[in-house]
């Protein structure tokens, strides 16, 4: 590794490995590699000679993404940090946070402060950059339901703009920045309504029962109600999906397929068990998990790969699989799905 640039807040890298960068824990290589810590650092960087004649990867806490070669052009690590209250009332309080920030604590600094809207998501992976990027959601409840506004550099102009609600397009899984402003823009800072009244969500999965199982503890401590939410999403979480740090994933590898209220008909008719959602426009999301156990591909082990014992949704690596060996065995994933239901699923971890 040796340094080829620096200022005296930014040193750009060469041949940096990845392998700590990315929770798959695969490893991979980086030719060019700068950790950024503001926007200013940033803009500065786009200037820069050897930003304008690489290509661009944006990293932000490495949980969605799955590496299957060395990246030859320049890795930009996002670590704006910050967390700050812009706006409040007595019923709604704006809270704006670096794009470097860790999401889940990000969330616990909100709960322990009675800001609620976002415990549905407790202990879900990455930045919060990337939240908004691709409306991150679990639990019946989804970024765009509090969103308020990001900041982002446009990477040719090193020009800040604002987006507001309505500028993001925000979808099931989507957002225009995995669209149309696809590696046209670098989020920076992202602000969110709260409420500090609590108007929870216990609708969804297995949070009632847990909450119930929860109360029912000799040693249960009273607490409010979003953080009771959030402990019971917690544990939910830590009983289906690996912890990176113990086993190498990205959490669900693959995106919920939405189906028409036509083909959900067609699909429930073959298969009366098949779970699913009705959405707002009349179709139909069905878990991917299910799709893919009845495929009988949950807790096998392919290689240095496999599916997690415990969801279906998460590929594994059990050591030392390389990138490649995981998106072949999503693809056979893919492939036996559409087989049996002639249903798409699509990968929700970028593959680089």
């Amino acid at each position: 590794m040796q340094y080829i640039e620096s200022s005296d807040h930014m040193t750009i890298q060469e041949n940096v490995s990845l392998k700590a960068y990315n929770t798959f824990g695969i490893e991979a290589s980086a030719r060019y590699f700068v950790e950024t810590s503001s926007t200013k650092d940033l803009q500065q960087l786009i200037k820069t000679p050897l930003y304008q004649q690489q290509e661009l990867f944006i990293l932000g806490g490495g949980s969605n993404v799955l590496l299957t070669q060395n990246f030859e052009g320049l890795v930009v690590k996002m670590s704006i940090p910050g967390i700050e209250v812009v706006e409040e009332n007595e019923n709604e309080v704006v809270v704006r946070a670096g794009a470097g920030e860790n999401w889940h604590e990000f969330v616990l600094h909100c709960i322990a402060r009675g800001y609620g809207g976002i415990e549905n998501l407790s202990l879900i992976p990455g930045t919060v950059g990337a939240a908004p990027m691709q409306n991150i959601g679990a639990y019946g409840v989804e970024i765009k339901d509090v969103f308020e506004s990001l900041e982002a550099v446009d990477l040719q102009t090193a020009e800040l703009k604002v987006f507001k609600h309505e500028d993001c397009k925000f979808g099931y899984r989507e957002s225009v920045f995995k669209n149309v402003l696809k590696g046209k823009y670098i989020i920076t800072q992202v602000s969110f309504r709260l409420s500090k009244q609590a108007n929870i969500n216990t609708s969804y999965g297995a949070i009632e029962e847990t909450l119930k199982e929860m109360r029912s503890q000799s040693n249960y401590k009273a607490r409010t109600a979003i953080e009771e939410v959030s402990e019971a999403v917690i544990q939910i979480r830590q009983s289906k999906l690996p912890d990176p740090k113990e086993i190498g994933n990205a959490g669900s590898f693959f995106k919920n397929p939405v189906l028409s209220a036509e083909k959900f008909q067609v699909l429930k008719t073959d298969y009366p068990q098949v779970p699913g959602y009705p959405l707002e426009d009349g179709s139909v999301k069905v878990p991917a998990g299910w799709l893919i156990e009845q495929c009988g591909w949950k807790g096998k082990k392919v290689g240095n790969t496999g599916v997690h014992s415990k969801q279906a949704l998460v590929l594994v690596n059990h050591g030392n699989a390389q990138g490649n060996e995981v998106r072949k065995l999503a693809m056979q994933i893919k492939d036996s799905v559409w087989q049996k239901f002639e249903v798409e699923i699509m990968p929700e971890v970028n593959i680089i």
